[in-house]
């Protein structure tokens, strides 16, 4: 774990004065006043980059390392294959190294980039979202589930599209993503929802499903799996490594709170929040399922990302006087639900070739 808490501080630091050093800008209703400082922005892309890029382990890392060193990614192969992309990028890689540390590198440049550049863009407080995506977990988790985690980042980039309701450059963004994991078709049906106004009866609709589904959860399951029976996704019906805890709930539920109450506020503010709370709050639909079982936090994956956009706003919605206290107490929360997640409950090794492995 040592070299994931020094990352943090350099990562956090460094965008903090990414945005101290921040410019001005004319604010579009999509866009926040000040666009942090590009070069410190890249400084702080860079160790995310090298921790991810250079790990030997955790997660699925050491799976994704040994498929490629094995398979030769002639066309034939790829073609059979779900997920044609990765195959892709994959068969290009290896015209450049057998290495299989070149497609982790590779997938971290990429996965990061697009994220950073996304936050870089909508980012209130660009450091916040940076800490939260590190301390949240979901920088823990882009070294794991990689292929969907790079689908995510993919249609990430696509939030300037959902805002302006461009549905038709969406949709292509999302079936590129599909390529990489065809649990990104998701997207599709989703951007109709997202579309309304954030708090109306169709977020309460949504609410209402999730807590449905988890008091009926045997039965819902049954239909579900016996529908994904024939596709790449059936045999999550024999996953049972239990749902995720009420902690984990709890943060995904905290800044959603914040956004109901400061909800007015926050329209005048950022016009656009809308469709972010909307992503975020179809999140913690899929975040309250997975108590049931966690294979659904895979979904959420989707929408976590919004939520780091959603925390940087948040601190804005209180009072000037109760600003700093509130940025405080989310630096502290986060802080020590990292510690929780990945020292108490988790046991996080991190190991790479290059930095050395340490907890």
């Amino acid at each position: 774990m040592t070299v994931l808490w020094i990352n943090l501080a350099i990562v956090f630091i460094l965008s903090f004065f990414a945005r101290y050093f921040a410019t001005a800008v004319v604010a579009t209703g999509t866009t926040p006043p000040i666009r942090p400082n590009k070069i410190l922005v890249l400084a702080a892309l860079i160790p995310l980059v090298l921790i991810s890029g250079l790990r030997s382990g955790i997660g699925d890392t050491f799976f994704y390392k040994h498929i490629y060193v094995i398979n030769d990614f002639t066309w034939e192969y790829i073609l059979s294959q779900k997920d044609i992309a990765f195959g892709i990028l994959q068969m290009l890689l290896k015209k450049f190294s057998d290495d299989p540390q070149i497609l982790i590198l590779t997938t971290a440049l990429i996965t990061n980039v697009l994220i950073v550049y996304v936050l870089y863009k909508y980012s209130r407080m660009f450091e916040l979202s940076m800490y939260v995506y590190i301390t949240g977990g979901l920088f823990l988790v882009s070294m794991n589930g990689i292929r969907q985690v790079l689908a995510a980042a993919i249609i990430f980039t696509a939030t300037k599209y959902l805002i302006e309701g461009n549905w038709i450059k969406y949709f292509l963004i999302v079936l590129l993503a599909s390529a990489f994991h065809q649990s990104a078709l998701i997207l599709i049906p989703i951007y109709f929802f997202v579309r309304y106004k954030a708090w109306s009866k169709a977020t309460l609709l949504l609410l209402v499903f999730s807590v449905v589904i988890v008091a009926g959860y045997a039965q819902f399951s049954s239909i579900l799996f016996s529908a994904l029976e024939e596709t790449q996704y059936g045999h999550y019906s024999d996953f049972h490594e239990g749902g995720a805890n009420a902690i984990r709930v709890a943060v995904n539920a905290t800044p959603l709170l914040i956004a109901f109450l400061g909800r007015e506020k926050f329209r005048e503010i950022f016009p656009s929040s809308d469709y972010i709370v909307n992503m975020a709050l179809i999140g913690f639909m899929f975040m309250i399922i997975s108590t049931q079982n966690w294979i659904f936090a895979r979904f959420s994956i989707y929408f976590s990302l919004y939520q780091l956009i959603l925390i940087s706003w948040i601190v804005k919605l209180f009072s000037d006087k109760n600003q700093r206290l509130i940025y405080y107490l989310l630096l502290i929360c986060y802080l020590l639900y990292f510690f929780y997640e990945n020292v108490i409950s988790l046991n996080i090794i991190y190991e790479s070739d290059f930095f050395g492995g340490s907890k």
